[in-house]
């Protein structure tokens, strides 16, 4: 029996108390992800509530997962974990390389030299007001201000990845577990993202009665007839993808060998997809975009299913108590930001309701959160080029580049 088990995954019996592991290989994880993808897709085609709210499928789906495997874990039966942590980081990296991709020239021009400026000033307010209430409410609670550093801008904005970089140096400047509960923090910030960003961009479209513009269209769909996918464009698109992912490495290093910031290895792919588009489009070679788009929302929903169905709740309890108190502070924080500040910084109209959904998933967890919330909400309410290919990458650079600088700057004034 132990033998069959062995071609699915990794058994691991428990000894002196321990609970029995098991951990399934990668083939296995991405067919529970396909499950995921599908019940996700399924349960909010049945829900007008979810549809109505804009809230991405995947983390339907994804959540229920977790928590029955959490349950389970929590029975002591077993701990069931997945493989995919290769397979994450390649869906995240190639999903924002087609992100980038779509980043022209162009694009820029028409959203004009204001909408930027007032997206970065958006950015660096929002980390800052995060880290100041995080600070604040750790001194009312009786918390080390570094861990309310890490449940703040690190973990809400930065994300886990931010959250795991500063977790050892906040614990060399005294702050014990920072980054236990950083992790913790980051990984209930992406559910928060996911939860909130849609129903207050619903909320803003619906109060102000806004709509999307018939005109704005994907590029994919801009032409009078529809867009057939055929099997060598796909493949070459594929393979174009796989070598400009590549190509961002190097750009990845110098970034994150810039002192005092710290860069995920995506932003590498980003600023190569966004290279790559606009030397493809100044020599006129073919861009692939119907099949480059394709690869995108795949490796969404992909990228989607595989983190809320890896995240393990058991693992949250032991810091639940004080880091909770300043999530909720953050989740109230970023609702109110988004509805008096962001929107009426982007403009008042359609496209800053949706780039409103964006900066809510970002502000609590990641770049992944901010797309698919804007995803879901064009889903439901209509297209707008801007705030899909140019809001959610801008935001994420600004907020890569300001967020570690400040952290340092003002974890320092507490440091032990």
């Amino acid at each position: 029996m132990e033998s069959i088990i062995s071609y699915f995954g990794t058994l691991t019996p428990g000894v002196d108390g321990a609970i029995t592991t098991y951990k399934f290989e990668y083939l296995c994880t991405l067919g529970f992800a396909a499950i995921v993808i599908f019940a996700g897709r399924a349960i909010v085609a049945h829900s007008a509530p979810l549809r109505k709210y804009a809230i991405p499928a995947p983390v339907v789906s994804g959540i229920i997962f977790s928590i029955i495997i959490s349950i389970i874990k929590g029975t002591g039966a077993v701990s069931i974990s997945f493989d995919a942590t290769i397979t994450k980081d390649l869906c995240q990296n190639l999903f924002f390389l087609c992100v980038g991709f779509g980043f022209s020239a162009k694009m820029l021009q028409k959203a004009g030299g204001r909408l930027c400026v007032m997206i970065a000033l958006a950015a660096c307010l929002l980390i800052t007001c995060q880290d100041v209430l995080g600070i604040a409410l750790s001194k009312v609670i009786g918390l080390n201000p570094l861990l309310g550093l890490q449940c703040s801008s690190a973990a809400m904005s930065g994300g886990v990845g931010t959250a795991s970089t500063f977790g050892p140096i906040f614990e060399e400047w005294g702050a014990a577990d920072a980054t236990t509960i950083g992790v913790a923090a980051g990984t209930l910030g992406n559910i928060m993202g996911s939860l909130i960003g849609g129903p207050v961009a619903a909320f803003l479209i619906m109060r102000h009665g806004l709509k999307s513009d018939p005109n704005d269209k994907p590029e994919a769909a801009k032409s009078s007839t529809k867009p057939e996918l055929d099997n060598t464009r796909m493949i070459h698109a594929f393979a174009l993808t796989l070598f400009i992912a590549a190509l961002g490495m190097p750009i990845y290093c110098i970034l994150d060998n810039i002192p005092m910031i710290e860069m995920p290895k995506f932003i590498g792919c980003l600023f190569a997809g966004a290279i790559a588009r606009n030397v493809m489009e100044a020599n006129s070679m073919d861009t692939y975009v119907p099949e480059v788009e394709a690869i995108e929302h795949m490796f969404l929903e992909l990228y989607l299913a595989l983190v809320l169905m890896t995240t393990d709740f058991t693992k949250l309890a032991p810091v639940a108590g004080q880091m909770g108190i300043i999530l909720v502070g953050q989740a109230i924080l970023i609702a109110l930001f988004g509805i008096f500040v962001s929107f009426n910084m982007f403009g008042r109209d359609y496209g800053a309701a949706i780039m409103t959904g964006g900066n809510i998933g970002w502000g609590c967890g990641s770049g992944s959160n901010a797309v698919a919330n804007e995803k879901a909400l064009m889903d439901q309410y209509g297209w707008h080029t801007i705030a899909w290919v140019l809001y959610p990458s801008f935001a994420v650079i600004i907020d890569d580049i300001y967020n570690p600088i400040f952290l340092s700057v003002i974890g320092s004034l507490f440091r032990g």
